[in-house]
């Protein structure tokens, strides 16, 4: 199978480039599954249910969130009655929505998608990610329940990611890093089989301080102050994700390569890759 995951989609830059791309990316990279992390595309605090309807119909087969999942209040609402839409496992437990469902591709094969919060550096309390994420996938067996797995890891902490990769090594087919925005150069597959890299990056304009238009933030570290509003930057947006190549059977990566098109970071297609 070949599952395509776009990093966390920023503010109108990164749905347009959603809208206006994904369809002919999708095609080149023959992708079987896509999964995008829209949590900021709506201003980029969050997602409307009009913006996350804008992502499924351009493309995207699950939409996963982040600490700003319920940023915008009509998610509440929405969450339960879209089953497409996969908030934190370990969010508050009163959370509407859900943080793991199994989907299926065109062709029937089961793929479980799951998403968890890390801890370090994070503004709010959550509660232990690991634990959430081992009960989920003691439940949906990689190679039996489910032909792959996918753990979107929304986490500030480039070590509490990786220690996450290697906690889920041979029990998933992809753990992927989101939340900082800036595509890590360390797509691996683990020893034990799994696809892993640390942050998929951002689909948003890169000439910006992590989507955001650069003058407030640079403000902000050069005074201490605050005088605005972020706002997020609206040049044109470079999709930024990881292409996985699992086997059906065991559900465990045959390769990973990163994604990268149009905007401003140098583009990266895995046009050749073995088939899924």
């Amino acid at each position: 199978m070949r599952i395509l995951f776009l990093g966390d989609v920023m503010g109108r830059a990164g749905r347009r480039a959603i809208v206006e791309r994904l369809g002919a990316l999708k095609s080149r990279l023959r992708a079987d599954f896509t999964i995008v992390n829209g949590e900021n595309a709506s201003g980029g605090m969050g997602l409307t249910a009009a913006h996350a309807t804008l992502l499924l119909d351009a493309g995207a087969d699950v939409l996963t969130l982040g600490d700003h999942a319920f940023d915008q209040r009509d998610m509440l609402s929405f969450i339960d009655g879209e089953p497409r839409i996969i908030r934190p496992l370990n969010f508050a437990r009163e959370a509407p929505g859900r943080g793991a469902r199994v989907f299926s591709d065109q062709r029937g094969r089961r793929v479980l998608v799951a998403q968890a919060l890390g801890q370090v550096f994070m503004k709010r309390p959550f509660d232990d990610p690991f634990s959430a994420v081992d009960t989920v996938l003691r439940a949906h067996v990689l190679g039996g329940g489910v032909q792959a797995a996918v753990l979107d890891f929304h986490a500030e902490a480039t070590s509490e990611k990786m220690a996450m990769g290697h906690y889920c090594d041979g029990r998933a087919s992809l753990v992927v890093g989101t939340h900082t925005h800036v595509p890590t150069a360390d797509a691996q597959v683990l020893g034990r089989g799994t696809a892993y890299q640390s942050d998929a990056g951002m689909c948003g304009d890169y000439d910006s301080v992590i989507g955001m238009e650069k003058t407030e933030p640079m403000r902000r570290f050069l005074t201490g102050m605050a005088q605005g509003r972020f706002t997020p930057a609206e040049g044109e947006a470079t999709i930024s994700g990881v292409l996985v190549v699992t086997d059906d059977r065991s559900g465990l990566a045959r390769s990973v390569h990163p994604v990268r098109e149009g905007g401003r970071l140098a583009a990266t297609i895995p046009d050749a890759m073995p088939p899924g």
